[in-house]
């Protein structure tokens, strides 16, 4: 059965909403061409003075008559019929005005200032840009959508409205009335909706000093607007384009991070509802990043675990063994105790169940610290420790005893970071070991090490004694391991000591082992136990 198809990843929708929305506003940002446009204007306005100052030039040296009276005044009818002529090249609208304020031509009119019925010049169709147009549409609406909200923002909004009265005047504009005093000027309206701009420039018609009248030439912003438009589909362009790429790699970066992480999560869900070895946590650590770190530390987390699962499940197998012993042996007791009826019988009994419940209650101590060991050891506070010190304490607290004769030797600094009271108990279980097992008058010789800067302190406590058993100087620091003395009462230890000593060095990042010591002749001359710890 297939697996169904996982919802699509969070930091998916985020990654790309963070590359999308940073795009968007970049876009948003490109297609407000304020300056552009109104460079675009200032050109426009330029372009349509030096048109305007030509005309007007025109019109004062062939369209000028002189009256009766020698004033200097325009033909209407010439003035009419060059008005017209000459603006067809430029596409816009030419009215010409008297010096009294009265329409004299008009470009748009067909039959004369008074006519009403006005001329507009379509664009000629262009086959080339047909498809253009369609692909364009949706773009072009959008645009316009966006141009209307900007149009709340922007300072066309405060512009003039341009209005076209049936009757104009001169006064209808105020650049022409600064023509008719000589001074050229220039004006930028809105038409009605905001939707186009009309540019207006009015300039004197002179005859050397004399103003004869006032020119004033119109465009609209259509070559404004489609240049504009146009650059802004080639943004828009640009951008789909960007956007397309800006998705692809979206896609692939979420897909290298997001697919590796829910492989992990997968694979620790699995691990945590199935078996401990029939799943494993997948192996990054070929990518040298973030995520290889993450599932190496995972997979090594995961084998801790199982490690430590194994340990418990060992440790709990051992405490069963260790603690049914005793108990059985017990159990015979008091059964037979209850069928018993001599008192030397009976008393016998009672001393093998008392020695039964002492070493109950050692085994369950001991089995008790070394449970809790890990957990201490984790949280205690580690402490600059002097080990010349500590072994100076022990070694006179343990001599005491006239049986056995210790000597002491120190080189070096013996200073260490630890918890001082387990490295103590570590220390006074291998002298206790060693005294245990070396004979009467025996010498217990302890030397501690120190090599200074980097180096590590090797603390070695030898005895007199018997040895241990050639091939179990590994085995003696397993739990529950007992190897004592023939003339010791059995029982009296629970062989955890050597467990728990190994277990606390291992904490302090050292290690302890144990050898033989040989004479000249290879002979068993006693024990060596080795601690070997990081220097503070």
């Amino acid at each position: 059965m297939n697996e169904a198809t996982p919802p699509p990843s969070p930091i998916l929708r985020r990654i790309l909403a963070i590359n999308i929305l940073a795009l968007a506003i970049l876009v948003a940002g490109l297609l407000y061409h304020g300056q552009y446009r109104q460079s675009l204007i200032d050109q426009e306005l330029v372009a349509l003075r030096v048109n305007a100052e030509i005309l007007a030039a025109a019109l004062g040296e062939s369209a000028m008559e002189v009256g009766a009276s020698n004033v200097q005044r325009l033909q209407p009818n010439i003035a009419v019929q060059m008005v017209r002529r000459l603006v067809e090249t430029t596409g816009g609208r030419a009215r010409l005005f008297a010096p009294d304020g009265t329409l004299i031509a008009d470009s748009r009119r067909l039959a004369g200032s008074d006519s009403s019925v006005l001329t507009i010049p379509l664009p000629s169709p262009n086959g080339d840009n047909i498809g253009r147009d369609l692909f364009d549409l949706p773009f072009i609406v959008a645009l316009d959508a966006y141009e209307s909200v900007l149009g709340f923002f922007h300072s066309r909004r405060r512009m003039p409205l341009y209005r076209d009265p049936p009757q104009q005047q001169a006064k209808d504009y105020s650049e022409v009335l600064s023509a008719l005093q000589g001074d050229a000027a220039d004006a930028v309206r809105r038409t009605n909706g905001n939707t186009r701009l009309v540019l207006s420039t009015a300039v004197p018609v002179q005859s050397y000093k004399q103003v004869l009248g006032a020119l004033m030439l119109n465009q609209d912003s259509r070559h404004i607007e489609e240049a504009l438009r146009q650059v802004q589909l080639n943004i828009v362009e640009i951008f789909f384009l960007a956007l397309t790429v800006t998705i692809l790699l979206s896609l692939y970066l979420a897909r290298t991070i997001a697919r590796p992480i829910r492989r992990l999560a997968a694979a620790a869900e699995r691990v945590r509802h199935g078996h401990p070895r029939e799943h494993a946590i997948p192996d990054f650590g070929d990518r040298g990043d973030e995520i290889g770190e993450l599932s190496l530390a995972l997979k090594e987390m995961t084998e801790a675990l199982w490690a430590r699962v194994d340990a418990i499940e060992s440790f709990a197998a051992d405490v069963s063994h260790e603690i049914k012993n005793p108990l059985t042996s017990l159990r015979s007791a008091v059964e037979t105790a209850a069928r018993v009826t001599d008192p030397e019988q009976q008393k016998k009994l009672m001393d093998i169940i008392l020695d039964d419940v002492k070493r109950l209650d050692r085994l369950i101590s001991d089995i008790s610290d070394a449970s809790r060991l890990d957990a201490e050891l984790s949280r205690a506070d580690t402490e600059n420790i002097d080990l010349d010190a500590m072994l100076s304490t022990l070694i006179e607290a343990h001599g005491t005893d006239p049986n056995y004769h210790y000597e002491y030797a120190v080189k070096g600094d013996l200073s260490i970071y630890g918890i001082e009271s387990r490295l103590g108990q570590v220390f006074a279980n291998l002298l206790t070991n060693a005294a245990s097992f070396s004979p009467p008058g025996g010498v217990i010789r302890v030397c501690g090490e120190g090599e200074g800067g980097d180096g590590d302190i090797l603390i070695t406590i030898d005895d007199e004694g018997p040895g241990i058993p050639e091939g179990r100087e590994r085995a003696i620091f397993e739990r529950f391991y007992s190897e004592r003395p023939k003339t010791e009462k059995y029982g009296t230890h629970s062989g955890l000591g050597l467990s728990i000593s190994k277990q606390i060095i291992e904490a302090h990042n050292g290690t302890i082992s144990a050898e033989n010591r040989l004479d000249s002749k290879g002979q068993v001359i006693g024990a060596r136990f080795c601690v070997r710890l990081p220097h503070s």
